[in-house]
C-alpha cells in the first residue's frame, strides 16, 4: 500500500484509471483488473530502474569526469613548475632568448626589409603564428554568424517582433542629426587613419591588426551614424565574406610559398624593396594588408549580427 501511495504521489499512478474502467464496465471481471494493475505496477518498476541505471551511469561519468580533470590539472601544474624551476635566475640572461632578440635587431631589416622591426617579426619570422591568429579571427566570426544569425528555423514570433522593432527604433542614434553632421567630418579622418596605419606597418608602428582595428571602429560608427542601408550598398554581407576569405587565401598561399622556399634552401624570389620606402618589407605589405581585411570584417561583422543578426544584406 506503501509503494502504492508513493506511486501516486510522484505521478506514476492514476487512481481514478481503474475506477473509471470499472464504472464503464460493471460486468468487468476481478482476475482481469488484477491482471492491468499487475502489468501496470511492472511497467513502472521497469521504468524506475531503467531511471536508475540512467542516474548509476551519470555519476560514473561525472566521477571519471572529475578525476580525469584532477589528473589534468596536476599534470599541468608539474609540467609549470618544472619549467619555471628550469629558467634561468633572476637578472640572469637567458642564452637561446638572447641569441633569437640579438638575431632580430642585428639581422632583422636585412633578412626582412622592414624597418619596424616588430612588422618583420610577426609577419616574418613568426608569420606561421600570425596566420593561426588570422585564422581564429575568421573561425569566431563563423561560430557567432552561426550561433546569432536570423533565419528560418530561429525567427522570434510577430508578437516578439513587434517589441524588438519598437526598442530598435527607440535606440536608432543614425536619424540624431547631431550624430550625422558629426559622422560627415571625423568618419572619413578616422577611415583614412586606418588605412595609413595599415601600410605603414613596416616602417612605423601599426599595420594589419590595429589598421584593421581602426577600420572595423569606422565602419561600426558609420553603422551607428547613418543606419545599415548606406553599409550594405557598397559592403553587403556576401562581399564581407569573400573579403575575409580571400584575405585568408592570399595570406595561406603566399606564406605557404614562402614556407616551402626556405624550408627547402630556395630562392623566393621576392624583393624586399628599399628599407623605408612605402614598398618595402617584402610580403610585410600585402600580408599586413589582408590581416587588415580580416579584421575589419571581423569587428564589423560583430557588430552587425548582435545588432539586426546577420552580416549584411545579401
Amino acid at each position: 500500500m506503501k509503494e502504492w501511495f508513493n506511486h501516486w504521489l510522484d505521478g506514476d499512478l492514476d487512481v481514478m484509471e481503474n475506477i473509471l474502467d470499472a464504472a464503464e464496465v460493471p460486468d468487468r471481471p476481478r482476475e482481469e483488473l488484477k491482471e492491468q494493475n499487475r502489468r501496470f505496477r511492472d511497467e513502472v518498476y521497469q521504468r524506475n530502474e531503467a531511471k536508475g541505471a540512467l542516474e548509476a551511469g551519470q555519476k560514473g561519468f561525472y566521477a571519471l569526469y572529475t578525476v580525469v580533470g584532477i589528473v589534468s590539472c596536476v599534470l599541468l601544474i608539474g609540467v609549470l613548475l618544472f619549467t619555471v624551476a628550469n629558467l634561468p635566475e633572476y637578472g640572469h640572461e637567458n642564452p637561446r632568448t638572447v641569441e633569437v632578440v640579438r638575431r632580430y635587431i642585428e639581422q632583422g631589416v636585412q633578412e626582412t626589409g622592414a624597418v619596424n622591426v616588430v612588422a618583420g617579426m610577426i609577419l616574418d619570422y613568426r608569420a606561421f603564428d600570425t596566420l593561426g591568429e588570422s585564422h581564429v579571427l575568421f573561425t569566431a566570426l563563423i561560430c557567432v554568424m552561426i550561433l546569432l544569425a536570423r533565419d528560418s528555423k530561429n525567427m522570434r514570433t510577430e508578437y516578439e517582433d513587434y517589441f524588438t522593432i519598437r526598442e530598435d527604433a527607440y535606440f536608432d542614434i543614425s536619424k540624431d542629426s547631431i550624430i550625422r553632421r558629426v559622422g560627415y567630418v571625423i568618419l572619413p579622418s578616422i577611415f583614412l587613419f586606418g588605412i595609413y596605419i595599415l601600410l605603414n606597418g613596416q616602417i612605423s608602428p601599426g599595420g594589419g591588426f590595429s589598421g584593421g582595428a581602426v577600420m572595423g571602429a569606422s565602419l561600426i560608427m558609420f553603422a551607428a551614424a547613418f543606419g545599415f542601408g548606406p553599409v550594405d550598398t557598397f559592403l553587403p554581407g556576401q562581399r564581407i565574406r569573400w573579403i575575409a576569405f580571400t584575405a585568408l587565401s592570399f595570406y595561406s598561399f603566399a606564406k605557404g610559398y614562402v614556407f616551402f622556399t626556405g624550408a627547402n634552401h630556395l630562392e623566393n624570389h621576392i624583393p624586399k624593396g628599399t628599407p623605408g620606402a612605402i614598398l618595402s618589407g617584402g610580403l610585410i605589405l600585402p600580408l599586413d594588408i589582408a590581416v587588415g581585411m580580416v579584421v575589419a570584417c571581423t569587428m564589423f561583422g560583430f557588430f552587425s549580427l548582435f545588432k539586426r543578426g546577420s552580416i549584411g544584406s545579401d
